[in-house]
């Protein structure tokens, strides 16, 4: 046995004769935190040496024609990694980890511990229209997954650590504790007990400890509130929620239609050369949109719209308020098209970061234009508040708008406006778009993950598991008497497939139906099979869910239902076997 094994062996040994299980969950949750906060450290720092080389004197020297070039390097190089170093598809990071929680017992590959921290930084450094949240959520998450694999942590625990690696991941990123930890109950349905609070706790000030240990104090918004809460002001601030809602529905909708008109080009290389050079086209025209967008948001919140559309070759007029909105609502409304079609490219990156940044735009700009009808109203304060009702509305996160935009300004005072539009935000969004783009293709396969323990439990039963062989198939020409002897007097079940010669599921034969004729020779060489078989209701294999298959036991008052893929017949799941199952897993989640 190699030395690392006999260490981890004897590590094992001493941790279960001296440390509880509630202890050590503690102990790996700090570890964890501390993995997810120097993870989003290089993560971040790759990303902005990447930039600092890039936006040096060369590139001043060719400062707009490089905007187009840029970013098509920036794909050229993930794709090369992805296709040449990884060999792997790398996903979108918090959707991913989603579906790691639902569908895998929260294993995640080992090569997602580093394919984002490579991928995303060329993506973002280069200028691809991306944020990095995504990314940190998705290798914090692998990092607590494979320590909790490592240690051989049962299900429930190695999810929970999954949890706490993404609230670590939020709270390095952006030094907001709290927000973090309301980040992980909200996204990922985790339990907001006891038994996973204090885990969250000690991860999220673990990973923060770890951001001021390398950057110091040093926060993503140098912003702290000036302008206080005018009760005055409420009617546009609920203008301005609205306006998010819209907004909120533009970007997934367009997210939507971005993803699915690339879908339809198999070739990824195809892809990397349109979305390349669609994005250089954007950059050129819009340069705020290069890269994440920090120095525009700042900009906008300490009121220096000049700098903020410094980078802009147009000659505008910054006296003309109408003109310096309308170059704002633009940059809005190509941040989600630049963003989208990043992702679609090939890039590797995260969707937090552009929604923050449309968010700022979107509220800067509806602040001037009421200010100039007359009105007095904070601009810094509706940009904090467009960020919160972007996020709320395209992330379906309310709560971790409200407290992640009060935590990282000081904008406590704001809670009121904060509160309104994230709750109109939302419900406005919720009315079109029913799931977010983190989880829609989840939902859509019935893999998603919510606070319905009922329905958690369900999806995370794999049908697979189920399924039981050990009846005695039989063909519709089978003579009564040949059924009889080759597979009733043969079996301990008192059910029996038919199937054609090609295995496909025809019907059933139920051993009550014959019971009366089984003494009566005079059938055996007339009746045939096909005289009492039945139909009955199939699940279909990797179509039908656990929560579809119970609802087929419910409409069908069967004992046992078929189960078919590809047509052809598998086996059988009985009810009785589902419901221990489903028992045993109910125990397994909530324990």
């Amino acid at each position: 046995m190699p030395t690392k094994y006999k260490i981890l062996k004897k590590v094992l040994i001493w941790r279960y004769k001296y440390i509880s299980e509630r202890q050590f969950v503690y102990v790996l949750s700090v570890l964890v935190g501390f993995l997810a906060g120097l993870g989003t450290f290089i993560l971040k720092d790759l990303t902005f040496i990447i930039e600092e080389l890039l936006e040096g004197k060369f590139i001043k020297d060719y400062h707009y024609s490089l905007y187009f070039i840029f970013p098509i390097i920036g794909l050229f190089l993930v794709y090369s990694i992805k296709k040449f170093v990884i060999k792997k598809e790398i996903g979108h990071g918090i959707s991913t980890t989603l579906h790691s929680i639902s569908k895998r017992n929260g294993i995640i590959e080992r090569y997602k511990m580093f394919a984002s921290l490579i991928t995303a930084p060329l993506t973002v450094g280069f200028g691809g229209s991306a944020g990095l949240q995504g990314p940190a959520v998705s290798t914090g998450a692998a990092l607590g997954s494979n320590v909790a694999q490592l240690f051989h942590m049962n299900a429930k625990t190695r999810m929970l650590l999954v949890g706490c690696a993404t609230a670590g991941a939020m709270s390095s990123m952006f030094q907001a504790p709290i927000a973090a930890i309301i980040f992980a109950v909200e996204i990922f349905s985790l339990d907001l007990a006891f038994a996973s609070l204090v885990p969250l706790l000690l991860a999220s000030v673990s990973a923060v400890i770890t951001s001021y240990f390398f950057v110091g104090t040093d926060v993503l918004f140098g912003f702290k509130l000036v302008d206080v809460f005018q009760v005055e002001d409420i009617p546009f601030y609920i203008v301005l929620a609205f306006f998010t809602g819209i907004a909120s529905v533009y970007f997934s909708k367009m997210y939507f239609a971005i993803t699915r008109f690339f879908a339809r080009f198999k070739s990824p290389f195809k892809k990397l050369i349109i979305g390349g050079i669609a994005i250089g086209v954007m950059l050129y025209l819009i340069p705020p949109l290069y890269g994440e967008g920090y120095g525009l948001i700042n900009n906008l919140l300490n009121g220096d719209t000049a700098k903020a559309l410094n980078d802009i070759p147009y000659n505008i007029d910054l006296n003309n308020v109408y003109m310096v909105a309308l170059m704002l609502l633009i940059i809005a409304i190509f941040k989600a098209i630049a963003m989208t079609t990043t992702f679609a490219a090939g890039g590797v990156g995260g969707i937090f970061i552009p929604t923050i940044f449309m968010g700022s735009a979107l509220g800067n700009a509806i602040a001037k234009i009421i200010n100039q009808l007359g009105f007095s109203v904070s601009e810094s304060n509706f940009t904090l508040i467009g960020m919160t009702g972007l996020m709320a509305g395209v992330l379906h996160a309310p709560l971790t708008a409200i407290f992640l935009i009060a935590e990282i300004t000081g904008g406590y005072e704001l809670f009121v406006p904060l509160m309104l539009v994230a709750a109109i935000s939302f419900a406005f969004t919720k009315y079109f778009i029913s799931n977010s783009i983190y989880t829609v293709e989840l939902a859509k396969r019935g893999e998603l993950i919510t606070h319905n323990k009922d329905k958690n439990v369900l999806m995370m039963m794999r049908i697979d598991k189920l399924i039981e062989t050990n009846f005695k198939p039989i063909t519709p020409e089978m003579t009564f008497g040949e059924m009889l002897k080759k597979s009733v007097a043969k079996s301990k079940r008192n059910i029996f497939p038919v199937l054609d010669e090609e295995k496909r599921f025809l019907g059933i034969v139920l051993l009550d139906d014959i019971r009366p004729m089984m003494f009566d020779q005079t059938q055996y060489e007339v009746a045939t099979v096909a005289n009492f078989m039945k139909s009955a209701p199939e699940i279909i294999f990797h179509d039908d869910t656990v929560e579809k298959v119970m609802q087929k036991f419910k409409e069908s008052n069967a004992w046992n239902l078929p189960v078919v893929k590809n047509e052809k017949y598998i086996g059988f799941i009985s009810k009785s076997k589902l419901l221990t199952a489903y028992r045993n897993k109910l125990i397994e989640v909530t324990s």
